[in-house]
């Protein structure tokens, strides 16, 4: 499998931690930065691991930023990426299995080293189960079509 990773300053601590991971469960993980704690903004990041991740069929995408929050809100907005914040081992089964999540977002100052691993483990072990779920996810899909919405 072909990873792209992306974080911002305030996940490129772990960021290359999370790469070594990834690459000792045998995949080809390429970087696109940042590689300094230099101030960046996180939705540029964000834009370019998900444009590599769609221009790159079955290739799949990694974000780190504090919280990873703002990480997985930038990548939700490109048509084609589901991507999931993950805290646990549980969120990274169930966003492979039910979501069939193609990012994983991180958050550095959320989970310490050894959750990170668990997690890492975890969404490496799943894959998309299908079935009732095949569905749910062309509905996903089908929300990037959705105009704006007025309440």
């Amino acid at each position: 499998m072909k990873y792209f990773i992306g974080a911002d300053h305030a996940g490129i601590d772990i960021k290359a931690y999370v790469k070594e991971l990834f690459e000792g469960l045998g995949h080809e993980v390429i970087d696109l930065g940042p590689t300094t704690k230099d101030r960046v903004d996180y939705p540029d990041y964000a834009a370019k691991v998900c444009e590599s991740v769609l221009s790159n069929e079955g290739s799949k995408g990694i974000l780190i930023c504090g919280s990873g929050i703002g990480m997985s809100m930038a990548a939700n907005k490109f048509n084609g990426i589901r991507a999931a914040l993950c805290h646990n081992e549980y969120s990274a089964k169930m966003a492979r299995e039910h979501n069939d999540a193609n990012v994983i977002c991180i958050g550095e100052r959320v989970s310490g080293y050894g959750m990170v691993e668990a997690i890492v483990e975890s969404w490496d072990k799943s894959s998309f189960e299908g079935g009732r779920h095949e569905g749910r996810v062309a509905k996903i899909n089908a929300l990037s079509n959705v105009g704006t919405c007025r309440a």
